[in-house]
Formats: structure tokens, sequence, C-alpha cells
């Protein structure tokens, strides 16, 4: 079972991958609504994933994963992005993400994407 920080800037879509990763076992240990919050909250909570929506107010998930990687070079992130987000999500792997879920959330796919990294 993880611990996950799940991190999007829509409450529906945080519920709906919190709804997935309980149904999968796990547990969610925190939720963030931008990348400066994810970051904090990762250093507070110490999770052992982080899911990161790319697109969002404040700092974009790419800047927060470089963020999180800095304090924490062993920190494992998941990116969530929307259809027609490959730049980012190639940046944001390149800055060290393991993996990306492609919205709207398909329940086997996290699964699978999960049980790639552990």
């Amino acid at each position: 079972m993880a611990r996950i920080l799940i991190t999007d800037d829509a409450a529906f879509m945080r519920m709906q991958l919190k709804n997935i990763f309980e149904s999968l076992g796990h547990e969610v240990v925190g939720e963030a609504e931008n990348g400066q919050v994810a970051i904090d909250l990762y250093q507070e909570l110490k999770p052992d994933l982080v899911t990161m929506d790319i697109t969002m107010p404040e700092m974009n998930g790419v800047e927060a994963v470089k963020g999180i990687k800095k304090n924490d070079p062993n920190a494992t992130i998941v990116m969530c992005s929307a259809m027609g987000q490959q730049q980012m999500v190639l940046e944001a792997i390149q800055a060290g993400a393991k993996d990306f879920i492609v919205k709207p959330f398909d329940q086997e796919r996290i699964k699978q994407a999960i049980e790639k990294i552990f």
C-alpha cells in the first residue's frame, strides 16, 4: 500500500483520483491545489507517490516536479495530463517524473502505473 499525495487544481479531479487510489487499497495522505502547496506538503508528509497535474495556477506541475526533486531526488512522481500536453509531459519526465496518466482517469491504467513503479 502506497501513501499518496494528489496534486490537481480541480477538486473533482482530486476526489476522482482519491476514490480510485482508495479502491485499490492505497492511502491518500494529502491533497494539493497547486505546485507550491505540493512542494510544501511533500516536505511535511513524505508520501511514497505524488500525482501531479501539469496545468495549475501559481506553479505548474513541471516546476513542482523540479522543486520536489531538488529536495528529494528519490521522490516518485506521476504526471496527470490532458491530451495535447505532450511537450509538458516530456519536460516533466526529463525533470524526473516516473510516468504519466492521461485524463479522464482510467482505474486500470492507474493500477498499471502504480504496479510498474512499486
